[in-house]
């Protein structure tokens, strides 16, 4: 079956489709050893001879979708200059060419999805698909009602605005409150920054679910291999 050409790519687990639209146009790509610009271009990934960069893709991959909990003191890269431990030593050898979706960072914990489903990865990480991903968060002191009106309604950040969060009051002791967050987009420490700017820096946060995905009892330091119908319902979220 003939399919575009950053569409095959990005199935592939080699780039994003964006990324494969900027490899054609550049001339990176050859279809059956002549280098192809137009984005519009098919191929059969079963048939034709496809190479990125010089190097033949191969086969077509079979695509693969693992459920990790991420603990607090990890770091989501592959290598880290500092020597700090990552979420790939925490994989088997077949997990550590997987791409992770969402980046939680080294004081976070929670659900991380890892896949070589690049065309998967590029939808549920942008925010026009909407992939609900919900957090449980705890800050220090009691956001007003104010407060929490203001960053339902979409804050600031970097000159741009956020999309509106969805914020509810879990629990509350003399020195914090616990929240629920659900976010639609995933900007760089997103969370902390828009509680650090209200007053109230956060001093735990765990993500609990992507999308249809949610952690249940799956303990720190694991992961799992989803079901199809979990596969399913997230290629459904992220209009797929």
């Amino acid at each position: 079956m003939e399919e575009r050409l950053q569409k095959i790519l990005s199935r592939y687990g080699r780039t994003s489709r964006r990324e494969a639209e900027r490899a054609i146009l550049a001339g990176r790509v050859t279809l059956n050893g002549q280098v192809v610009r137009e984005l519009g271009t098919k191929a059969d990934p079963d048939r034709d001879c496809l190479a990125l960069d010089g190097v033949e893709l191969g086969p077509r991959p079979q695509l693969v979708y693992w459920l990790l909990h991420k603990p607090v003191g990890y770091l989501c890269t592959r290598h880290d200059p500092e020597g700090r431990p990552t979420i790939y030593e925490l994989l088997p050898p077949a997990g550590r060419s997987l791409r992770y979706v969402g980046r939680l960072d080294f004081n976070s914990s929670g659900a991380l999805l890892l896949t070589n489903d690049g065309e998967l990865v590029e939808h549920l990480t942008h925010p026009r698909h909407g992939c609900l991903k919900q957090y449980r968060v705890v800050v220090t002191g009691h956001p007003t009602a104010q407060t929490l009106a203001q960053w339902r309604g979409g804050m600031i950040l970097d000159g741009e605005p956020c999309q509106p969060a969805l914020v509810r009051v879990l629990a509350q002791t003399d020195t914090e409150t616990t929240l629920q967050i659900g976010l639609r987009e995933g900007r760089n420490r997103q969370i902390r920054r828009m509680a650090e700017g209200l007053g109230h820096p956060v001093r735990m946060l765990h993500r609990e679910a992507i999308g249809p995905l949610h952690l249940q009892d799956l303990p720190p330091w694991r992961y799992r291999v989803l079901t199809a119908p979990e596969v399913s319902r997230l290629r459904e979220v992220s209009d797929l």
